[in-house]
């Protein structure tokens, strides 16, 4: 089973966790065990498994993402459209992330969730691939 749900973002950069909206795609397919497959459609956005109950995590990953690898920082890209970084970022962070599905439901730990990380915001639609693959 696959669906695509979008979401809008309202910054430049910015973390959003999705945990809710991937679970309730995990709880109607009915999949009691198996995994769960996610992915960004994008090339300026990436996915993370992190804790999110602060939301100070996803300020801190992104401060963190801008020293290492600064906007304009003379990237080559950059002559094209101006968003070499969050190509970069997205590369190093990646596109997807597999969540084991067990009795139903993720098997996250207590203050694991599933954030989409925006780059190069503004963006609407952002658009993510859910695939549920039942255990055989």
């Amino acid at each position: 089973m696959a669906e695509i749900f979008t979401l809008s973002t309202s910054q430049a950069k910015q973390c959003i966790d999705i945990t809710t909206r991937v679970r309730e795609i995990v709880r109607k397919s009915g999949v009691r065990d198996g995994l769960c497959h996610v992915m960004v459609l994008h090339a300026t956005a990436a996915l993370a498994v992190n804790e999110n109950a602060d939301p100070n995590i996803g300020v801190d990953l992104l401060a963190a993402l801008d020293r290492a690898i600064p906007d304009h920082a003379g990237w080559l890209h950059d002559r094209i459209d101006n968003n070499a970084q969050a190509h970069i970022k997205a590369a190093i962070l990646g596109s997807s992330e597999i969540i084991p599905i067990a009795d139903g439901d993720f098997l996250l730990g207590t203050w694991q969730g599933i954030m989409l990380i925006e780059l190069d915001g503004p963006r609407s639609p952002r658009r993510v691939a859910v695939t549920i693959i039942p255990a055989p």
